[in-house]
């Protein structure tokens, strides 16, 4: 076990030594290196005895770093200090307890209960003979487990109900049975953890390949309704002939069916660069989508209608939009987020519509694009996703195939217009308060909208002909 980045300890290790501190390293940096893991921005734990934010104070002005304290009462503090092409990030923290074996026990998981004397680290090559490693956490990385030290771990921090997941699809391992047993006795803990902690382990496991699988068992677990109780009234809601499962189940499947449409397309770089695309705070596109794939139906049990004996669920997507802003409020995503996520969740029927036709109109496919902007392509692809997950009886292949010669043909566009130079507007509004002498209203923007529309589909072509039809957009206006 040996560690890279020794310019930025040494550094640490020489003014520990000048304080007279011992300090210790710490958690996810053990880990990581005895996993091979490797990061850009390398973070490092320390641990000492006491005075953690005194000792990181002086040690940031000593290194020129960023200092900010992150637990005043408990004794933790953060150092942020660029070198090159990399940025470091150091955290200090008191022992949580009277001895390192007592504050080793109050970490999460054994993987992460272990510690390092960090003069270790310049006494030999190989540090793991040094190990301290008091809940067999070395022994937990290769059996590739994930295990609480005590039973109380949860009971401490309930968020760690969810950690343990993003952790077992991170690193590919299983969660100890009776560790899962422990989660769920303290999961209506949950529900006091803040919406921004629970947002980051969520996005940690919509971020990977797995996070159908993890979904599903926090649901059979029944901690997935402590974080989104909006879910109880999904479960056993018929849809009709054309649906097999009710709509909780569905939108389960939709995510899987979604992270098997990533994989199908991991060959198109258009595709997977919007995918990877940052939303908000290192939160991409895809793991957003997976999100939008949870909610897209949310809004079915309060649109559920019976009419001439058929099930309707006419609005359920702007129902849903609502209910999802509620959820969006509660996880602190930013405007970006919700926007994109809204998009998703408010036009994800409309592909399907656009589906039914033997050919996209211009005229339609510009609506569309104006309409979803951006979020274009991730609603078709939930559209798709949300497609292959509907094989009721009524379903047909020939529809199914129909529907995705119409999506994937909209994705190709989009890329298409992507990739050309935007049309310069032939008019603008000063042009029509001056010609038409208007005064400024919403009649304004609704004519450029629709001269933007006439001028995309061929229809116009020159400032005279978009003057015309403004003209006559303002005759029938005020006739």
């Amino acid at each position: 076990m040996r560690l890279k980045d020794k310019n930025i300890l040494r550094l640490v290790y020489s003014f520990s030594r000048k304080k007279k501190v011992k300090l210790y390293l710490v958690g996810g940096v053990l880990r990581d290196l005895m996993l091979g893991r490797q990061k850009q921005n390398p973070d490092y734990d320390f641990c000492l005895k006491t005075g953690a934010i005194r000792f990181g104070r002086k040690l940031a002005r000593e290194l020129k770093a960023g200092f900010v304290v992150l637990d005043q009462e408990h004794g933790a503090c953060r150092l942020v200090r660029k070198a090159k092409d990399k940025v470091f990030t150091l955290d200090f923290t008191d022992f949580r307890g009277k001895t390192l074996e007592e504050d080793l026990q109050h970490r999460d998981f054994t993987i992460n209960a272990m510690a390092l004397e960090l003069d270790a680290v310049f006494k030999s090559r190989d540090t793991e003979p040094f190990l301290i490693d008091p809940f067999c956490g070395r022994q937990d990385l290769r059996r590739k487990f994930i295990k609480a030290p005590y039973r109380k771990a949860f009971l401490q921090d309930p968020l760690r109900i969810l950690r343990c997941f993003s952790f077992s699809v991170l690193f590919g391992f299983k969660i100890d049975k009776g560790t899962l047993r422990l989660a769920v006795e303290a999961k209506k803990r949950l529900a006091q953890v803040s919406g921004e902690r629970v947002r980051d382990e969520l996005f940690r496991i919509f971020d990977t390949g797995l996070a159908f699988a993890s979904f599903r068992k926090l649901d059979e677990l029944k901690i997935l309704k402590v974080i989104f109780p909006e879910i109880e009234k999904m479960r056993g809601v018929n849809q009709g002939p054309y649906h097999h499962l009710d709509v909780w189940q569905h939108s389960l499947e939709t995510l899987r069916q979604m992270e098997a449409l990533f994989v199908e397309l991991e060959r198109s770089r258009d595709i997977q660069d919007y995918l990877e695309e940052v939303i908000s705070s290192e939160r991409r596109r895809k793991s957003l989508m997976k999100l939008a794939a949870l909610l897209h139906d949310i809004g079915k049990p309060n649109a559920l209608r019976r009419k001439d004996g058929k099930i309707i669920f006419r609005g359920h997507e702007r129902k849903g939009a609502d209910i999802s802003r509620v959820i969006i409020k509660r996880l602190k995503l930013s405007n970006d987020e919700m926007d994109a996520l809204l998009k998703m969740i408010l036009w994800h029927l409309r592909p399907g519509y656009l589906g039914d036709q033997e050919e996209v109109t211009p005229r339609a496919a510009f609506r569309y694009f104006r309409d979803t902007a951006s979020e274009a392509v991730s609603t078709l692809l939930l559209s798709i996703a949300d497609q292959r997950s509907t094989r009721g009886r009524l379903t047909t292949r020939q529809s199914r195939i129909q529907h995705e010669r119409i999506v994937f043909g909209l994705v190709r566009e989009y890329f298409r217009r992507k990739k050309q130079k935007p049309l310069v507007r032939l008019i603008n509004g000063h042009d029509l308060i001056k010609k038409f002498k208007l005064e400024p209203s919403p009649l304004i923007g609704k004519i450029l909208s629709k001269i933007d529309e006439l001028q995309a589909i061929g229809r116009i072509k020159n400032k005279r002909q978009a003057m015309e039809a403004a003209g006559r957009m303002v005759e029938k206006a005020y006739r």
